[in-house]
C-alpha cells in the first residue's frame, strides 16, 4: 500500500476534529443546526489553515442522508463519497487553472439542473480570486438569484482581489493563522496516533517554521520523520530547517546586554557551523525583542505560547527599554542589508555591532591597541630572516 502523507491522512472529516478557528465553527454549526443556510460562503486565510477542509465538511453536512446537521453521520453513501472525493454533486474547481469566462459559463450551464443524488449541488471553487473579471461578471447573475438546490463555497488566500459585488453576496469567514502552541499540541497528538517518538522542542521548532499553517507543519513533520530516521528529534529538525536553536537567540541578546562583542562573534561562529540561515536568525531575534518589549511594559500580556517566560523576563531586566526599541528598529532596517550583501554573515555581524555602537549607553573602549603596541607585543616572536638556519 502506498504511503499517505500526514496532511492528507489526518485531514479533519468533521468540525470537532478541526484545530482552532472556533469563531468560524460556531457560526457554521449554529447555521446548520438552525437550518439558516446561505447560498454562498467565502473562506479566506493564508495557506494551510483549513479553508478547503471546512468547505468539504460543510458540503458533507448539507448532503448527509440522515439530514442537514452540523454532525454528519460519516457512514452514508454521500458522506463516504465526499470523503473519498467521488461525490457527483460536489463540483470542485481550481480557479487558477480555469480562469477564462468560457470555463465559468460552462460550469454555470449545469446550475439549473437538480442534483443527481444529494440534497444540494455544491460548487467548491478554490483560489477564486484567480478568476478573470469577465468570469466574475458571469458568476454574478447566478449569485444574485441562485436556484434553491445550489450552494457556492469559495476559498481564497487573497480576498482583496475579489470584486465588491461578489463579496457582498457571500457570508465571509476569515480563518486565522494557528498559534505555535496549538500546532504543537496537534502535531503531538498525530505523532502519538502514529506511534512515533518525538521531542517537544522539535515540535516547537516546526510550529515556528510553519508560520501558522497546519498543513505546512504536517509536511515538515513528514520531512523530519525521514530526516531523523523514524522519529522527530530536536537536533535533526534544527539541521533540517537550517534555523538556530532559540537558546542561541537568548545568548545573543545576553551578549548584547553585556556589551560583549567577543561573545557575540563566538555565537555567530557557532551559528555558521550549525545553521547558517541568518535571515531566520534575525527574524527570531526580532520576534524575541518584540516579546521583551511587551514584558517591560506589561509582563502579563506576553505571549507565552513558546513556554519561555522566564527567559523573556530575564532579558527584559538585562536590556534597557530604549535599547530594545533601538535594536528592533535597526533589525527591521537590517533585513535589507542581509538581502543585498554578498557575504551574509558579515552583514549580520555588522548589524549586531551597529546595534551596540549606536546604543545610547555605549561606552567607547578606553584603550585601543595601536599598530606600534601590537608590533611591540609580538616582537618576541618575530623570527629574523635566516635565523632558522
Amino acid at each position: 500500500m502506498s504511503y499517505q502523507v500526514l496532511a492528507r491522512k489526518w485531514r479533519p472529516s468533521k468540525f470537532s476534529e478541526v484545530a482552532g478557528q472556533a469563531h468560524v465553527l460556531k457560526s457554521l454549526i449554529n447555521a446548520l443546526d438552525n437550518e439558516r443556510l446561505h447560498h454562498a460562503y467565502l473562506f479566506t486565510g493564508t495557506r494551510g489553515v483549513g479553508k478547503t477542509t471546512l468547505a468539504r465538511i460543510l458540503a458533507k453536512c448539507l448532503n448527509c442522508e440522515e439530514g442537514v446537521s452540523s454532525i454528519p453521520c460519516g457512514k452514508c453513501d454521500s458522506c463516504t463519497e465526499i470523503n473519498g472525493g467521488r461525490f457527483i454533486d460536489l463540483i470542485e474547481v481550481d480557479a487558477a487553472s480555469r480562469t477564462k469566462v468560457e470555463d465559468t459559463r460552462e460550469l454555470l450551464d449545469n446550475v439549473q439542473y437538480a442534483p443527481s443524488r444529494g440534497r444540494f449541488k455544491v460548487y467548491l471553487i478554490d483560489e477564486v480570486h484567480m478568476l478573470s473579471n469577465h468570469s466574475f461578471n458571469a458568476l454574478l447573475k447566478t449569485l444574485e438569484e441562485p436556484p434553491p438546490h445550489v450552494k457556492f463555497l469559495f476559498a481564497t488566500t487573497d480576498p482583496q482581489k475579489l470584486p465588491i459585488t461578489i463579496l457582498s453576496r457571500c457570508l465571509q469567514f476569515n480563518l486565522k493563522n494557528l498559534s505555535p502552541q496549538l500546532i504543537t499540541e496537534y502535531l503531538g497528538s498525530v505523532l502519538e496516533k502514529e506511534k512515533l517518538e518525538f521531542e517537544d522542542e522539535a515540535l516547537w521548532q516546526i510550529a515556528a517554521a510553519a508560520s501558522g499553517s497546519m498543513r505546512d507543519a504536517l509536511t515538515l513533520v513528514d520531512q523530519a520523520i525521514s530526516y531523523c530516521e523514524g522519529r522527530v528529534a530536536t537536533d535533526g529538525v534544527i539541521e533540517m530547517l537550517g534555523v538556530p536553536p532559540q537558546k542561541q537567540v537568548y545568548e545573543l541578546l545576553k551578549g548584547m546586554a553585556s556589551r560583549s562583542v567577543s561573545t557575540i562573534l563566538e555565537l555567530i561562529r557557532d551559528i555558521a557551523e550549525q545553521t547558517p540561515d541568518y535571515s531566520h536568525t534575525l527574524d527570531s531575534l526580532l520576534s524575541t525583542l518584540h516579546r521583551v518589549a511587551i514584558a517591560q511594559i506589561e509582563p502579563k500580556a506576553v505571549d507565552n505560547s513558546y513556554g519561555d517566560m522566564p527567559q523573556i523576563l530575564e532579558l527584559a531586566s538585562l536590556i534597557s527599554a530604549e535599547d530594545v526599541q533601538l535594536y528592533y528598529q535597526m533589525g527591521i532596517k537590517g533585513r535589507e542589508d542581509l538581502r543585498l550583501s554578498a557575504e551574509v554573515r558579515t552583514a549580520f555581524e555588522m548589524l549586531l555591532i551597529r546595534m551596540l555602537v549606536f546604543s545610547p549607553s555605549y561606552v567607547e573602549p578606553t584603550e585601543i591597541l595601536s599598530p606600534e603596541a601590537d608590533s611591540e607585543s609580538t616582537s618576541d616572536t618575530v623570527v629574523e630572516p635566516g635565523a632558522a638556519a
